[in-house]
């Protein structure tokens, strides 16, 4: 598979690959005013944190663009509006707030409107390029803590459709394949949205990478029975002390880990690391609709009045990450001091 890029920027619109449809079908959204990012976001037809941070800077240059005819205070203004609906759509993820405030800080050097649209797109455009070089930095650093011819765990999806282009967690196991490591990986279907079985094993497939779906709950089984030699996750925040937020099922799979003594690896670049958050208990979790978990591609698979409860993200303590794989380097233990010396 060439590389895939789940966003892509247009003179005047935003290009964004449905991850809805996938894998039935390859659809791409149009997205001509920042309400469509903020839609396409929202319903998740692109979604992982890096990825939010490159529709969020997106969104911010499509107002700036839309803007070139106003005044400078008007194009300004449609920028802040801009910025304000995406800060609404996800709470949890680090990069969207990170690339909205590099885009306000952005716009607020500009003399005129046509100078604050062509210094928006451009900065939009290093936010992509940027991410894109940090994941394959990431997956640098991390494959050399893959040994050869291991199995990796992995849960949700934390690869090209999750980023500018190349993946945090399955950066990872791309670099270490390319290397020739001969990895097998284990993918978690990743209840509710299935992201595991619906992306990520469309992505190891297409690039050639030995992957076996597994029913979340089947993890347990196969650490016990020697099947996993490590675990490799994304995330959407990370605290100053190491904690990290990532899909609902990761803390569960850092527990079993821990138990069977694997190592637990959480993959992501230091944008995604929030150190104004003292622990994990600060990390805004987003809730999601119900019937998310209630119904299956439209099919309702509960009973009418049962209630249901969907935490969209969970936190893993940082005593049970082994530790974490950033673009600038691994950060092991303390992580708080590893984090803040990467940091600085």
């Amino acid at each position: 598979m060439s590389e895939l890029t789940p966003i892509e920027w247009h003179d005047d619109h935003v290009s964004i690959l449905d991850q809805t449809r996938l894998p039935g079908q390859v659809a791409h959204l149009e997205a001509r005013q920042p309400q469509d990012v903020a839609d396409a976001i929202c319903s998740m037809s692109i979604r992982g944190a890096p990825a939010l941070g490159v529709a969020a800077s997106f969104a911010a240059a499509l107002a700036a663009v839309n803007a070139r005819s106003l005044d400078l205070e008007r194009a300004r203004a449609n920028v802040d509006q801009a910025i304000a609906l995406i800060r609404s759509t996800r709470p949890t993820a680090r990069n969207l707030f990170w690339a909205l405030e590099r885009m306000q800080a952005c716009a607020a050097s500009a003399r005129d409107a046509n100078e604050l649209a062509e210094s928006l797109v451009r900065e939009a455009l290093a936010v992509q390029q940027e991410d894109l070089e940090s994941c394959r930095s990431i997956g640098d650093f991390g494959a050399r803590l893959v040994p050869e011819g291991a199995t990796i765990l992995t849960h949700c999806n934390a690869g090209a459709l999750a980023t500018a282009g190349y993946g945090t967690a399955l950066g990872v196991i791309r670099s270490a394949h390319r290397a020739g490591k001969n990895i097998r990986v284990l993918v978690d279907e990743t209840r509710p949205l299935l992201q595991g079985a619906r992306l990520t094993a469309w992505e190891l497939v297409g690039e050639g990478i030995p992957a076996t779906v597994i029913a979340d709950s089947a993890a347990g089984w196969c650490m016990q029975q020697g099947m996993v030699n490590l675990v490799v996750v994304g995330a959407d925040r990370i605290a100053a002390n190491g904690d990290a937020a990532n899909k609902i099922g990761t803390y569960a799979l850092a527990v079993l880990a821990c138990q069977h003594g694997i190592p637990f690896y959480i993959a992501a670049p230091m944008s995604t690391v929030d150190l104004t958050l003292a622990g994990g208990q600060d990390i805004p979790i987003e809730e999601r609709a119900a019937e998310e978990v209630s119904t299956i591609a439209g099919t309702r698979v509960t009973p009418e009045g049962a209630a249901i409860f969907n935490p969209a993200f969970d936190v893993t303590p940082h005593g049970l990450i082994t530790a974490i794989i950033t673009d600038r380097g691994v950060c092991d233990h303390p992580l708080s001091e590893s984090l803040a010396k990467l940091a600085s």
